[in-house]
C-alpha cells in the first residue's frame, strides 16, 4: 500500500482505515522507494497529520534529525538488536567478453532510440530497461527459441562467428560464441562452495536465466522455483534435505517472501536486479534471520557487468538503502548502501576450463 491512493491497495487500505478503531502497519521495508513511501504509510495511520508530520522532518534534509523526530511513531526491531552474525555482501565486476560488449552496445542504441520516440510512454521505458537487465547477462536470453524459457544452448568448444551475420543472428548464437560472464562467474561460485560442502541460492529475476543455469548446473543437481513451479514445496524439500542439491535457482518475485533458507544456506548470489530495493531486502532476508547459529557467515555476492546497466541499478538501489537506513537508524541497511568490491574468481577461465573443472569433479565422484 506504500503507493497511497495512487494505487489499487492503498485506495482499499485508507477507505478500510475509516471503519477501523486503531490503525497499525507492519512492514520489513517501510520507505524502499523514499519519503513518499513514508508519507503515504503516516497518511493511513495518522489521518489529516501524518503525510505533514514527515514532509515537515523531511524538509531540510538531514535524515538523523527527522529519524529523530519520526521516532515516537514507529518501533523498530533492527537485525543488530536481535544480534544476527554479520552478514558479507560484495559486488563482483564482471567485463563482457567482445561480441557481447557489441552486441549490448547496439541493443542500447536500439533501446535509446525507442525511448525517445515515446519519452510520455513508462511502458515503452520499462520494457528497454527489461532488455537490458538482459542484454547484461546475456543478449541471447532477448532471442526468441523454440519455447519462452528455453534454456540457452551454450556450446563447448565456442564457434566463430559466421562472417557479416546480422544483430538478431548474433543475440540468438552467441551462447555458441563466448559464456556469459556472469554465468561464468556463478558457476566458480558454486564450485567453490559446493567443494566445501555449502549450499548456494542463486537469485535473477528473468526465467530462462533461471533454466540456463540450471542447464549448466546439472552436475549440482539443482532445485527451481519460479512462477510456473508447480511442484515448489517439492523443490524447496529438496534443496533443504538431499544433500546432493547443492544450487537453489529462484527469483525475487516468487521467492523474496515467506520461505526460510538460513537453516542449510549461507552463501546467496545474485545474477541480476532490478530497482525494486524493498523486494532485494526481503529476498536478503530468506538466508539471514532470526535463529542462525552466532559463528555462521552468511555471504551475499553481487554481479555487476561493467559499463551497463547494472551499474544505474546499482547506484540507484544504493540510494534506496542509504535513505531508508539513515530515516531508520539502521546500520545493516545502510551497510548494503555501500558495498565492498571483491574481484572475479571466474576471470581467466574459459568454457573449456569450467568442462575440465566439472569432468575432474564428476570423475572424483565416479572414482
Amino acid at each position: 500500500m506504500k503507493l497511497g491512493s495512487a494505487g489499487a491497495w492503498g485506495s482499499v487500505c485508507y477507505a478500510l482505515g475509516l471503519h477501523a478503531a486503531r490503525r497499525l502497519i507492519l512492514t520489513g521495508t517501510p520507505a524502499p522507494n523514499g519519503s513518499k513511501d513514508l508519507e503515504n504509510l503516516f497518511a493511513f495511520v495518522w489521518p489529516g497529520q501524518g503525510r505533514a508530520v514527515v514532509g515537515s522532518a523531511l524538509k531540510n534534509g538531514d535524515l538523523r534529525a527527522a529519524s529523530l523526530r519520526l521516532r515516537p511513531l514507529f518501533a523498530r526491531t533492527t537485525k543488530n538488536e536481535l544480534n544476527l552474525p554479520p552478514v558479507e555482501t560484495i559486488i563482483r565486476r564482471v567485463n563482457l567478453p567482445t561480441l557481447h560488449r557489441e552486441v549490448y552496445n547496439a541493443l542500447l542504441g536500439q533501446g535509446a532510440g525507442r525511448w525517445f520516440g515515446n519519452e510520455d510512454s513508462l511502458e515503452a521505458l520499462g520494457k528497454v530497461v527489461l532488455y537490458l537487465l538482459m542484454a547484461a547477462t546475456t543478449p541471447a536470453l532477448l532471442a526468441t527459441g523454440t519455447s519462452r524459457y528455453e534454456p540457452l544452448p551454450y556450446r563447448v568448444p565456442p564457434l566463430q562467428p559466421r562472417a557479416g551475420s546480422s544483430l538478431a543472428e548474433l543475440m540468438r548464437d552467441l551462447p555458441h560464441y563466448e559464456l556469459s560472464p556472469k554465468y561464468q562467474e556463478a558457476l566458480a561460485i558454486v564450485n567453490a562452495n559446493a567443494l566445501q560442502g555449502r549450499k548456494t541460492l542463486i537469485w535473477s529475476t528473468f526465467v530462462r536465466s533461471l533454466r540456463s543455469l540450471e542447464a549448466l548446473l546439472t552436475r549440482f543437481q539443482p532445485a527451481l522455483v519460479h512462477g510456473g513451479t508447480e511442484d515448489r514445496t517439492e523443490q524447496i524439500r529438496r534443496f533443504r534435505e538431499d544433500p546432493r542439491c547443492m544450487v537453489l535457482l529462484s527469483n525475487p518475485a516468487t521467492l523474496g517472501e515467506g520461505v526460510s533458507l538460513h537453516q542449510v544456506c549461507h552463501d546467496a548470489v545474485y545474477i541480476d536486479r532490478d530497482f525494486a530495493a524493498g523486494r532485494f531486502m526481503q529476498s536478503l532476508d530468506r538466508i539471514h534471520r532470526l535463529g542462525l547459529a552466532p559463528n555462521v557467515t552468511t555471504r551475499i555476492t553481487i554481479l555487476v557487468a561493467n559499463q551497463t546497466i547494472d551499474e544505474v541499478v546499482e547506484q540507484r538501489l544504493a540510494n534506496k538503502l542509504q535513505f531508508m537506513g539513515t530515516v531508520l537508524d539502521d546500520p545493516a541497511v545502510l551497510e548494503l548502501a555501500d558495498l565492498d568490491e571483491e574481484p572475479s574468481v571466474a576471470a581467466g577461465l574459459d568454457m573449456s576450463d569450467l568442462q575440465a573443472i566439472l569432468g575432474y569433479l564428476n570423475g572424483s565422484v565416479s572414482a
